[in-house]
């Protein structure tokens, strides 16, 4: 039986695809080499199309995967456009889309396709046109009201919506700061993201400057919508989607487990809470759903400020499957009582506490930078995989 809510998680890497898996996801979404909101980072190609399809249907869920074609598009790309959809059709369950070079040739090839937000849907006329056009999903413009979008679901057409990350401060993110400051387009893939820094205000005729009581005014808080949960899922929302393509795996695995919880029961919001602090954030925001931001929701900080963080400590060396026994290779010091994490395409991303070390078969309770030092792992590992101490504080 279909789920009634489909929970929507990004994979920008094989790590975070198996993280997104096992944490709970119905869906995910990816990026290939070409026409992506990501342009230049961690993108797949078509001939990993395959291989994701028998990680997914490895899992329980059977995680759907959408694939975003979701840039502007030229005359120039139109013919690279045909082949790649040619090459997609039967091996994804959708495209994720606005250009209408691209719903077009959806059409053409008879490839379901989503309408993104990068289309700004905000009004049932709107969403009747992209339905009346074959649409099976439009992903709404994020500047709505709770109101406003159960209004929209009286059309029929599945509504999708961001529930958790990155917010821009651009109607629906068609930024054109980047492009002007740095000639890198935000609609091709390339921000920068400018907005996120701190600005001062200048007079150009005294040279006097001035800065805001919280001068990063153009950088939104992240989007959090877990303690109204419970309202999103009674206006006729089909899909919850999480932001982070370009987010680390541990990210992706806390981020879905919590939104796992919340469209499948009623989490503890404090406890939930701690573990979204935890990750890549900066600082939290109902962004339009309870109604129009206010300066409390633009963010202090330009990078992170989530309560830890992770240090690259070495690689796994070899593997001792029968006996459970990981060989590492440190760069940093190691002690008993750390907690480490592992991240690996085969393995998505886990942690422990370590417990005890040796170092040639003799137990020690410190191991110091450059030593191959022998763990037990409770879980299956592999060769190469990164390793991570976990630090609760933040670095300066």
């Amino acid at each position: 039986m279909e789920n009634k809510f489909e929970l929507m998680a990004p994979a920008g890497s094989y790590p975070a695809l198996v993280a997104a898996c096992e944490s709970g996801a119905d869906a995910i979404y990816i990026g290939l080499d070409f026409l992506s909101m990501r342009a230049g980072k961690r993108n797949f190609k078509v001939f990993d199309l395959d291989k994701i399809r028998v990680i997914c249907n490895s899992y329980p869920r059977k995680p759907k995967i959408y694939v975003t074609l979701n840039t502007i598009v030229y005359d120039t790309e139109i013919k690279k456009l045909d082949n790649l959809l040619k090459k997609i059709k039967g091996k994804v369950d959708a495209v994720i889309c606005w250009d209408f070079a691209v719903i077009n040739l959806c059409r053409k090839y008879k490839i379901p396709f989503f309408i993104s937000t990068q289309a700004s849907v905000a009004n049932s006329e709107a969403a009747r046109f992209y339905k009346n056009l074959g649409a099976k999903r439009i992903v709404l413009a994020r500047e709505l009201n709770l109101k406003q979008i159960k209004e929209i679901s009286k059309v029929k057409i599945d509504l999708e919506v961001f529930v958790h990350g990155a917010m821009c401060v651009s109607i629906s993110g068609r930024c054109f700061t980047s492009q002007f400051l740095f000639n890198k387009s935000a609609n091709r893939g390339e921000c920068l993201h400018p907005c996120r820094r701190s600005y001062t205000i200048k007079d150009d005729s005294t040279g006097n400057e001035l800065k805001l009581d919280n001068n990063r005014v153009m950088s939104a808080k992240d989007l959090c919508v877990l303690p109204f949960m419970e309202d999103l899922k009674k206006i006729g929302i089909k899909s919850f989607k999480i932001e982070g393509r370009n987010r680390d795996p541990r990210y992706v695995n806390t981020v879905v487990k919590v939104y796992r919880h919340a469209i499948d029961g009623k989490p503890n919001i404090k406890e939930s809470m701690k573990k979204l602090d935890s990750v890549y954030n900066r600082g939290f925001s109902s962004g339009f759903y309870l109604g129009k931001p206010t300066p409390k929701d633009f963010s202090e900080v330009e990078h992170s400020a989530a309560t830890v963080h992770k240090e690259f400590l070495g690689n796994v060396v070899h593997i001792y499957p029968k006996i459970s026994v990981a060989i590492l290779n440190i760069k940093k010091e190691l002690k008993i009582g750390d907690n480490v994490m592992f991240i690996h395409n085969k393995l998505g991303v886990k942690d422990f506490e370590i417990t005890e070390m040796e170092i040639e078969g003799k137990k020690i309770k410190k191991a110091t930078k450059g030593s191959e030092v022998a763990i037990k792992v409770p879980f299956k590992l592999f060769n190469n995989a990164e390793v991570y101490k976990i630090c609760t504080k933040m670095l300066e």
